[in-house]
């Protein structure tokens, strides 16, 4: 018993330690990423890949042994997967589809949503199958491929709107397209990775991925028709009293997103899928969102967010493309990633008749991956879905297509005369 109980609180300290070095380096790399007006989350990301095998193991080994004791990696894993759960659910609880007020904006969200969905998701999948003998050999080369097709697809909806808020675009037509045409573009990337990984998940089988995909149907209309007028009720019955929501509704709307999750990752879909359905549901009542986001959601952000960007740091070495041949096809993925979102937006917003520099503007924009990527490409690598090399590949992909989003929107507001705004973002 006492072996235990000491075992125990060594496991205790170690994770501890952990997470008093990921919340101080998250921190101060935010405040950088601040200081040169790139969004916090850009050097969190940073700060994650630092204390990884890229840079504190190769430097510091010894350290990075006695930090990142092996003894509390399930323990901090099991946290950062909570903090996804939910911070899907504050993503899905803040999207707002009801930007749109001209005929021209629904157009041009429209015809931008599917250019940024469609043209990645046939190049993904292209260049897929054409690396699947190269890098992915031990990986079924269709759910490679279409895993590929996914993570070049999506565009990460809250480090675009930390943006556009720095660059006061949030209420010009530029920015309610981008965000609206972003909103959409996750919803359908989220359905289309539940559905790969249904069908992964039931090897290969038809019959068990039409019966996934009929679960997932039938919690999808369990939650419009059922899940709506409950919450409708709730807010009603326990609503925000001088700006804080009650303690019994905090913890009402906990266990609804865990079990949410479960319920998703019982039809055999990642558990954070749960937490951004059930988040949709809460999107219509603007208070309570943004009471949440000050009350829960800054805990979320500084606590559970920088532990998921550690523990994707942790895995991705970038020393492990050793090879010219590995950074070509790295160099390829980045290329692809950032023409098959560009351009064809660029294209799709003339056609809708914007004009070439609102194009530009928002072609850009949807180019911006980051935190939403990096959740994606771990499904990927926890699945088997994609090698420890393509992950590499696909998470530099990730952090350079977010830190350029920035400057480029820097320079081409200051082209056509957009003013810029002098404030940094605390």
């Amino acid at each position: 018993m006492h072996s235990s109980v000491h075992q125990m609180e060594e496991t205790l300290v170690a994770t501890l330690i952990q997470l008093i070095v990921i919340i101080l380096a998250a921190r101060i790399a935010g405040n950088a990423a601040a200081a040169v007006r790139q969004p916090r989350v850009v050097g969190e990301i940073i700060a994650g890949l630092l204390l990884g095998p890229s840079f504190l193991t190769a430097a510091f080994p010894e350290a990075s042994a006695t930090i990142f004791n092996a003894s509390a990696a399930p323990s901090v894993q099991i946290l950062s997967q909570i903090g996804l759960v939910l911070l899907m659910f504050q993503i899905g609880s803040d999207f707002e589809f009801g930007h749109l007020r001209t005929q021209q904006n629904r157009k041009a969200a429209v015809f931008v949503s599917v250019a940024s969905v469609f043209a990645p998701l046939c190049v993904g999948f292209a260049l897929g199958r054409l690396t699947a003998p190269v890098l992915a050999p031990g990986i079924d080369p269709l759910i490679y491929s279409l895993f590929v097709a996914i993570a070049l697809a999506i565009t990460a909806v809250p480090v675009l709107g930390r943006i556009l808020r720095e660059y006061s675009l949030t209420r010009s037509d530029t920015g309610v397209i981008a965000i609206s045409a972003a909103a959409a573009n996750d919803v359908v990337g989220w359905i289309l990775l539940a559905g790969i990984t249904a069908f992964a998940s039931a090897q290969l089988s038809m019959a068990n991925s039409a019966l996934q995909l009929v679960g997932l149907l039938i919690l999808a209309a369990g939650f419009w028709y059922g899940g709506r007028p409950l919450v409708d009720w709730l807010l009603r019955r326990m609503p925000i009293s001088e700006g804080q929501i009650p303690a019994q509704l905090v913890a009402i709307v906990l266990a609804a997103v865990f079990a949410a999750g479960i319920v998703t990752q019982k039809l055999g879909i990642f558990t954070i899928f749960g937490g951004f359905m059930l988040g949709l549901l809460f999107h219509r009542h603007r208070e309570f969102v943004e009471t949440w986001q000050r009350q829960v959601g800054k805990f979320i952000l500084v606590f559970f967010l920088p532990i998921f960007f550690t523990c994707t740091g942790l895995r991705t070495n970038i020393f492990g493309l050793d090879s010219l041949s590995d950074w070509s096809w790295c160099a390829a993925i980045f290329l692809a990633a950032v023409a098959s979102k560009v351009m064809p937006v660029y294209l799709a917003s003339r056609l809708a008749g914007l004009s070439p520099e609102k194009s530009a503007t928002i072609g850009v924009s949807m180019n911006t991956r980051g935190l939403m990527e990096l959740i994606v490409l771990n499904i990927g690598l926890d699945l088997g879905f994609i090698p420890q090399d393509v992950f590499t590949m696909l998470v530099i992909m990730a952090v350079g297509t977010t830190i350029m989003t920035g400057p480029l929107l820097k320079r081409l507001l200051r082209r056509s005369g957009h003013p810029l705004p002098t404030l940094v973002e605390a």
